[in-house]
């Protein structure tokens, strides 16, 4: 009887023991219905790992080129400060060197200089961005709208050190500046412009820069368009990328994946102010060659036609006799500007520029930009027709404070209210040219057209804007419903009628 419940009790333990090792099996490896541990196959994996594409091989080569540009200006303070000086308890006990402690130091000795007296001037801060050395010998790159307004530089390099630089020139039509570093002898880490030609939508790029202060930081992305214009000059013609582009990354480099710098970062479209995924790089060929000359003399010199232009819509070539609505539709060539001198008057179309054809006003001012002053060109212009060839010797443009303090014209383009009009003063003095046309105004229903030249309002000539209102007042008054306008067109005229009101 002891033997058999004996021989119970061990049957029970073996049972349990069976029965714990089912259960760790079913814990460990899933469900398992008996205490057998089955045999799983090899975890699924690809044979060969996918080739992503790695930026690290550029970032490494080029990092050491890109740097953080620091700018301090000087500003005006006089008077003595009647603010208090605040104390914080508890400071005296911190140790020496704690970061509070110095703040507060600072903060300190700068009050005691405030209230001993009033102070000439001061440096303070005004911009932070990002650049890049082109030359071993400390020639770097970076924004206009960076250093604007600054009288000290310090650029950062990637592993902190920080060296003055001073500044060599700026082109503000481009916004581009170079600075050159104050530290002979030493060679630096440069890169090269790239031949942004053969750049193309959805190549990538890699953005190294100073976001936000931080010092280097790499994003990539795309080129996701290409001649955008974002209304920030003549010359608009910007590479567009999606790489991450925030507030410190302007006058930084965008690079293509052989470390060649594609363009220049300058602008963001953004509404809250931070990255939203489209970016403005200046292309790599304009910057180089701006960048040449800021070199050699510290400014940039361009030729200058001294036109007004605009574009030619389907309507203006349909009227010219144009087959495509291309080219730069004249306004205004004053004689004593080189296009007027050269025989050049409104309502020419600027067609063509030593053989070259121009599509659009902005690839005209970019064209005749490309020349020094003095050059002569062929100026091709389409006129009563046909295509008539002018040799212009081309000026030098004005600087920015030179147009801003030029007189202007006593008689500026106005725009009818009554008809949906812009005229300005034809340059022979006889009529008016119209310069645009309002869409779904009466002047459109009729026909009238930029480039037009009303010669007579109700069979007055009219000159200036005064005599055409005053020829639709007198219209009016006299009860009538409409004003005949004669107007000219490829040296013929017609008459249209025009509602009043």
């Amino acid at each position: 009887m002891s033997s058999n419940k004996t021989t119970s009790r061990t049957r029970v333990r073996l049972i349990g023991a069976v029965a714990s090792v089912a259960i760790a099996g079913a814990v460990g490896l899933g469900a398992i219905s008996t205490g057998t541990v089955p045999v799983l196959a090899d975890p699924v994996k690809l044979d060969k790992p996918l080739q992503a594409p790695s930026f690290a091989d550029v970032v490494e080569v080029v990092s050491p080129a890109v740097v953080s540009v620091r700018v301090r200006g000087e500003t005006a303070e006089t008077g003595t400060v009647s603010a208090p000086f605040f104390e914080m308890p508890g400071m005296e006990d911190l140790p020496d060197g704690h970061p509070l402690k110095r703040f507060f130091d600072q903060f300190r000795e700068d009050r005691r200089s405030e209230r001993s007296g009033p102070r000439l001037r001061r440096p303070r801060p005004v911009a932070q961005g990002s650049g890049f050395f082109i030359s071993e010998d400390g020639y770097l790159v970076t924004n206009n709208h960076v250093v604007q307004g600054g009288s000290e530089y310090m650029v950062v390099m990637d592993d902190g050190t920080e060296i003055d630089a001073e500044l060599v020139g700026t082109d503000p039509r481009t916004d581009l500046a170079v600075l050159k570093v104050k530290e002979n002898g030493r060679k630096f880490t440069y890169v090269d412009f790239a031949d942004d030609g053969a750049v193309r939508v959805g190549d990538w790029v890699v953005a190294v820069g100073n976001p936000f202060g931080l010092g280097g930081t790499v994003t990539a992305g795309i080129v996701s368009a290409r001649g955008r214009e974002i209304g920030a000059g003549p010359y608009d013609d910007f590479i567009q990328i999606d790489a991450a582009v925030n507030r410190g990354n302007s006058g930084g480099p965008a690079f293509n994946l052989s470390g060649e710098v594609v363009g220049v970062n300058t602008a963001i479209f953004s509404p809250s102010g931070g990255n939203v995924g489209i970016a403005f790089a200046i292309p790599a060929s304009l910057a180089d060659s701006v960048v040449q000359e800021l070199i050699r003399q510290g400014t940039v010199e361009r030729g200058w036609l001294g036109v007004q232009i605009q574009d030619v819509t389907d309507e203006i070539a349909e009227s010219l006799g144009l087959d495509e609505a291309k080219g730069a539709l004249i306004v205004d060539a004053k004689k004593d500007e080189p296009a007027g001198s050269a025989g050049i008057r409104p309502g020419d179309v600027v067609i063509a520029v030593d053989g070259k054809g121009i599509a659009s006003p902005r690839e005209l001012a970019r064209s005749i930009a490309e020349y020094d002053p003095g050059q002569t060109v062929e100026v091709t212009v389409w006129r009563s027709g046909e295509a008539t060839n002018l040799d212009v010797e081309l000026g030098e443009m004005p600087t920015t404070e030179q147009l801003a303090a030029a007189p202007r014209s006593s008689e500026p383009s106005v725009t009818s209210t009554d008809f949906g009009l812009s005229v300005t003063p034809a340059e022979d003095g006889e009529g008016l040219v119209v310069t645009d046309v309002e869409p779904g105004s009466a002047a459109e229903d009729v026909g009238v057209a930029p480039g037009d030249i009303i010669r007579s309002v109700n069979s007055q000539p009219v000159s200036s804007v005064e005599d055409m209102k005053a020829a639709v007042e007198a219209a009016s008054n006299a009860g009538r419903g409409a004003v005949l306008v004669q107007v000219e067109r490829e040296n013929s005229n017609r008459f249209m009628a025009l509602p009043i009101g």
